[in-house]
């Protein structure tokens, strides 16, 4: 009985999420479609996720660094506030730079904007494609990477490392994406340095009992989803190994999802 109530309210969190979707206009988000599609590229080397200083002609090349939480915020701000119109011609430089710092002056946590308030983007049929045709612009008009060192959410990484908070924020991000919206996490493994970075969350798939799977867009890797793991059992969140992360245990803060967070 108690499983039959169980899944009756999961299909209703769905129903809900996706009734709110379609009143806002927005479409279900997917990876390919709603991500940027060029690297937020690091700072240093990596190789299996330990950190070297660059050298020789890598450390010459000019590189798009420190901006994991200007293109989540991004990612989220397009999702929420723009809409696109891939049979209109599209726009000169300067109307486009326009048009996208529109959009990243509404705050990313307000709801989301009904279809004919929207920033139209012409020429383009989603965010994949309007940063893959013209990423300078787009890098150009969204916003500096250093304040974000600044953000007094930040502190939270130093008051806040309990795992009573991480299970507050579990709790938060499958509250978040049941009602269909995105959340951006703050990575970190403070005081050790082996990440500091920033992931949007934007999907729940079902997993082992006592483990809830999450599929995340890391602007690191614009190629495809990444995968981020609760486990019940460690009270704790786990980030999947890759070349710029060695994998394993995490803390995840929510940002962007009220005033000064």
């Amino acid at each position: 009985m108690r499983n039959k109530i169980g899944s009756a309210i999961i299909v209703a969190l769905i129903a809900g999420a996706s009734c709110r979707a379609a009143e806002a206009g927005t479409p279900p988000f997917r990876f390919d479609r709603d991500t940027v599609g060029f690297a937020n590229m690091t700072v240093f080397e990596y190789q299996n996720g330990i950190a070297h200083l660059r050298r020789g002609e890598s450390a010459k090349q000019k590189r798009y660094t420190r901006r994991c939480f200007v293109l989540c915020r991004t990612t989220m701000q397009f999702e929420k506030f723009a809409r696109f119109d891939p049979n209109a011609p599209s726009l000169d430089d300067g109307d486009l730079a326009k048009r996208i710092r529109r959009v990243t002056r509404y705050a990313a946590w307000r709801h989301p904007l009904p279809d004919d308030e929207r920033v139209v983007f012409p020429g383009y049929a989603n965010l994949r494609q309007l940063s893959e045709a013209r990423g300078f612009i787009l890098q150009r008009n969204i916003g500096y990477g250093w304040p974000t060192y600044w953000r007094l959410g930040n502190a939270r990484t130093f008051f806040e490392p309990g795992i009573g908070y991480q299970e507050g924020t579990h709790e938060k991000l499958n509250a978040v994406l049941n009602r269909g919206d995105l959340f951006v996490g703050f990575l970190t493994t403070l005081p050790h340095l082996r990440i500091n970075h920033a992931v949007l969350f934007y999907a729940r798939e079902s997993g082992p009992a006592g483990i809830d799977r999450y599929l995340v867009y890391d602007p690191n890797h614009p190629e495809g989803p990444r995968h981020l793991w609760w486990s019940q059992r460690e009270r704790s969140f786990e980030y999947e190994k890759d070349w710029d992360f060695v994998g394993g245990r995490i803390r995840v803060y929510q940002i962007y999802g009220m005033p000064l967070q």
